[in-house]
This record gives C-alpha cells, sequence and structure tokens, in this order.
C-alpha cells in the first residue's frame, strides 16, 4: 500500500471508487481545501486503487464545542468495508501524525462518532484520549438538486505525539 497527498487529477478517480453522497463532491471539498492551505488531503492506494482517505486539517475542529487548539484528523474512511481492519485506517492515520511532526506539533485531534464503536476502539488502541463531545455538522445537496444538513454527535480526542 502506498500513501500519497491527493493530487487534482486523483478527485474523478477518488468519485468513482469512493463517492460521495449526492452530487456534491467531498473529495473536490478536500482537495479545495488543500489547495487554499487549510488541510492536506492523504489518498491510501493499493493495486493503483484509491481504497482510503483523510485529511490533515491545519486549522483544526470547526465545532464551536471544541475549543483545543491542534489540528484535526478527518475524514478518515477506507472503502470497500471488506478492506476494513486491515492497518490501512491505521496507516492512514499515521501518516497524518508524521505531517504534524513535520511542523513540529505535537498535538492531534480526530473526532469519532458515537455510533462508531470500532473507530472509537481503534484510535484508543493509537492513543487517542477523549477530551469533549460536540455535533459535526455539514452539508451535501442529495441528487435531487436538495441541500442536506447532517449532524453527527461524536467525541473529540487528542493524542500528545512522540
Amino acid at each position: 500500500m502506498e500513501i500519497t497527498v491527493c493530487r487534482a487529477c486523483d478527485v474523478a478517480l477518488l468519485d468513482r471508487h469512493m463517492p460521495s453522497p449526492g452530487v456534491t463532491s467531498f473529495h473536490a471539498r478536500r482537495f479545495a481545501r488543500q489547495e487554499a492551505g487549510d488541510c492536506t488531503y492523504l489518498i491510501a492506494w493499493l493495486e493503483g486503487r484509491p481504497v482510503g482517505h483523510t485529511e490533515m486539517r491545519w486549522i483544526g475542529c470547526e465545532a464551536p464545542e471544541v475549543a483545543v487548539d491542534c489540528p484535526e484528523i478527518g475524514g478518515l474512511g477506507v472503502w470497500p468495508e471488506g478492506l476494513r481492519s486491515r492497518g490501512i485506517g491505521t496507516q492512514l492515520i499515521g501518516a497524518a501524525e508524521e505531517l504534524a511532526r513535520g511542523r513540529a506539533l505535537s498535538v492531534v485531534g480526530i473526532g469519532v462518532g458515537k455510533d462508531n464503536p470500532r473507530a472509537a476502539a481503534l484510535y484508543a488502541r493509537l492513543g487517542y484520549r477523549p477530551m469533549v463531545d460536540y455535533l459535526d455538522r455539514y452539508t451535501y445537496v442529495d441528487v435531487n438538486g436538495v441541500e442536506r444538513e447532517c449532524v453527527d454527535s461524536c467525541t473529540f480526542l487528542v493524542r500528545e505525539l512522540d
């Protein structure tokens, strides 16, 4: 497996292999944030195909409840589901942490949905500790052109880097 920083030419391939709900491309939005300098969007590749992604959000978590001043690892995903629990997510988190170390940062955060105990267990094994509960809000445009808002109940976790 290889992990690279997302390039413009990767966005369409990501949309094909890991589609976003509706017509809004989460990948294009993350790439645009990367181009603005707000994040680094990492892609995991297996045999030339994208199988995972995460973004290191240098601007931190947007939720007002999270008053922790550190970058946030966000948008972590592995697809298809059959590839989960094979270390891809762990390697993506490790790559994001290395980016933070490269900027001489000592703490990083990650959010986890309260309905995702599998991810919470992974983050705990990697040394992340709960700090605060918050609501993660995001929008997308569905196939009928209607903007939808999603609100997920989450916990923000932090880890001090070595």
